[in-house]
């Protein structure tokens, strides 16, 4: 059981194929009319991603939006497990991705093999695994969570039952404080969020007093001590909209910045930098492998394409469709992947 990654043959086109007077978001917008397609954007995308894309969010919404569609294609400009993600809700249509190469570091922690040996070292243990991980490893877990429902969906889980929760150790320590629940946590972290300074972090709270922090959970505890606000890549766009205040901190990966300053553009929102007091190490270099001439060059080709086994496919789907069951009560709005 296995996802595959169908590469284009040797004819494909290549970017060094593409004309470079060609305007590519005509083209673009031509091949989504041609072959029915779907163009989604992560929130962690170049703005000029997000700009032309016909849903941006987080994965599991914008997987979800997508299966809501009659397109016959689906281009996902975001990471491999949200193509995963979208292949799985939607395995009659077409899933493409930009670029094969797109990871996650929070899936590349969490191996398959080690997850269940890690699941086999505690038979008593419930599996809640975070949507950022492998179809392989959906497959293997008793319900998927988001950011904004795991709080939801740990709280429905028996009483008596231990839990082991992967690969994210920042958002699971983050959910056993919320829910009070003991939690074994698979060691994994996102890289972006990993980079943020609390030194710097501070420097930027004296340097703008009246800032608000908002913060992702995937942030490590000493980051989110500081914040006014913890949640999805969604719940921070919702919270900085809302709020009567002017100036924010953000502490995530920093393109979200472009809906926030496209929402409110009389506000004023500053990302969180990494040590070095610089914000170029919050880019996530896995988003950053899409690009305009990718996105194109998929549509050409018809790939990089998302194939899952389908016994697979129907195992992995088990503990999502678990999750959107127990998540019922959690507006679709606030329902992210990252």
């Amino acid at each position: 059981m296995t996802v595959t990654i169908a590469l284009p043959g040797p004819q494909a086109k290549t970017e060094a194929d593409i004309d470079p007077s060609l305007d590519l978001i005509a083209e673009i917008d031509r091949l989504r009319r041609e072959k029915n397609a779907v163009i989604l954007a992560h929130y962690y995308q170049d703005g000029e991603i997000q700009d032309l894309a016909d849903f941006v969010g987080d994965s599991l919404d914008l997987s979800r939006k997508a299966a809501a569609t009659d397109a016959d294609v689906i281009v996902f400009c975001g990471v491999r497990f949200m193509g995963e993600v979208a292949k799985i809700l939607s395995p009659g249509r077409t899933v493409l991705i930009p670029d094969a190469d797109a990871g996650c570091s929070l899936e590349d922690s969490c191996q398959a093999a080690d997850f269940r040996a890690f699941r086999d070292s505690h038979p008593d243990h419930l599996a809640v695994t975070y949507i950022n991980c492998s179809a392989e490893v959906k497959a293997l877990s008793d319900v998927i969570v988001t950011s904004s429902n795991a709080e939801t969906i740990v709280n429905q889980l028996p009483a008596g039952r231990p839990i082991l929760f992967a690969p994210d150790r920042h958002l699971g320590a983050f959910i056993a404080k919320k829910t009070g629940r003991d939690l074994t946590l698979w060691p994994g972290s996102c890289i972006i969020h990993e980079q943020f300074s609390e030194k710097e972090l501070v420097k930027l709270k004296v340097r703008h007093p009246n800032a608000k922090v908002a913060a992702h959970p995937e942030c490590p505890e000493a980051i989110l001590a500081h914040a006014d606000h913890v949640g999805s890549t969604r719940s921070l766009l919702d919270y900085v909209l809302a709020s009567p205040d002017r100036e924010f901190i953000i502490a995530t990966e920093p393109h979200i910045i472009h809906q926030m300053q496209k929402a409110a553009p009389d506000k004023l929102f500053i990302p969180t930098p990494g040590a070095d007091g610089s914000c170029s190490c919050s880019n996530c270099p896995f988003m950053a492998k899409n690009t305009l001439e990718k996105i194109y060059l998929a549509l050409v080709n018809n790939g990089p394409r998302i194939e899952i086994d389908e016994e697979l496919r129907v195992q992995a789907l088990a503990p999502l469709e678990k999750m959107l069951s127990w998540s019922a009560s959690v507006p679709m709005s606030n329902s992210p992947g990252r």
